[in-house]
C-alpha cells in the first residue's frame, strides 16, 4: 500500500548515503522524522478504518448465524402448532439468511486478514521511527563533526609549514641585516675618531700605568722590611 512507501524506501536507505547526499544533515533527518510521524497517523487511520469494517461483518455475520438458528427453532415450533406454511416459510428464511451469513463470514475473513497485515505493518513503522529516533542524535553528532573538520581544513589551507619557513626566513635575512649595519655604524665611527678622543684615551692609560708603578714600588719596600 502507499502508505507504506516511506518505510520500505527507510529500510533501503544507507545512512552513510544519507550523510553524503543531504547539503544539511541535521535539518534532513529531522524532516525525515517528521514525514515518518505523519505517515504513521495516516497509517493509523488506515488501520483504524480497516478494523471498523472487520468489526461490522463480525456484527453482521453473528447477527445472521443468530437468526439462522431462530428460524429453525421457529419453524419447529410452527410445526408443533400444526402451521406448516408458517414453517415453510420460516426455513426459506433460515436458508436465506444461511446464504447472508456464508457471505458476511468470508468478507469477515478477509477484513480481518487484512486489518492484522496492517496491524503489523504499522508496528514495524513504529519500531523502524523509535529506531531512527534513537541514531538521529548519533548521526547529528557525526554531521556537526564532518562539518567542524570541514571548516578547520579550509582554514589549514593557506596556513602551512611551507607559508611559516618562508615567513622565518625573511625575518632572520633581516634582522642579519640590521646586525651588519649596527657593526658598519661602529667601525665607521671607530675610524673617525678625533685627535683629542686619542690624547684622552693616552691619558687614561698612563694614569693607570703610575697608579701600578707606585703598588709595586710599596710591594717591594714592604718585602725589604
Amino acid at each position: 500500500m502507499g502508505i507504506f512507501k516511506r518505510l520500505r524506501d527507510m529500510t533501503m536507505a544507507s545512512i552513510n548515503d544519507l550523510l553524503d547526499k543531504a547539503e544539511d544533515p541535521v535539518k534532513m533527518l529531522n524532516q525525515f522524522l517528521r514525514d515518518m510521524e505523519e505517515d504513521i497517523l495516516e497509517a493509523e487511520a488506515a488501520v483504524a478504518k480497516q478494523i471498523a469494517i472487520e468489526k461490522k461483518f463480525k456484527q453482521q455475520y453473528e447477527e445472521a448465524e443468530e437468526l439462522v438458528t431462530r428460524r429453525e427453532e421457529q419453524a419447529m415450533k410452527a410445526l408443533e402448532q400444526g402451521n406448516e406454511d408458517l414453517a415453510r416459510r420460516a426455513l426459506q428464511d433460515k436458508k436465506e439468511q444461511q446464504a447472508r451469513y456464508d457471505e458476511l463470514k468470508t468478507l469477515y475473513t478477509t477484513a480481518k486478514a487484512n486489518a492484522d497485515q496492517l496491524r503489523s505493518q504499522l508496528s514495524e513503522m513504529k519500531d523502524e521511527f523509535g529506531k531512527m529516533k534513537n541514531k538521529k542524535d548519533l548521526l547529528i553528532a557525526r554531521a556537526e563533526t564532518a562539518k567542524a573538520q570541514k571548516s578547520i581544513n579550509q582554514a589549514m589551507t593557506g596556513f602551512g609549514v611551507d607559508n611559516a619557513a618562508k615567513g622565518f626566513d625573511r625575518m632572520t635575512e633581516k634582522v642579519m641585516q640590521m646586525e651588519a649595519e649596527a657593526q658598519a655604524s661602529s667601525e665607521l665611527r671607530g675610524s673617525n675618531r678625533s685627535l683629542d678622543d686619542e690624547l684622552a684615551q693616552l691619558d687614561k692609560s698612563g694614569g693607570v700605568d703610575d697608579e701600578l708603578a707606585a703598588l709595586k714600588a710599596r710591594v717591594a719596600a714592604k718585602k725589604q722590611q
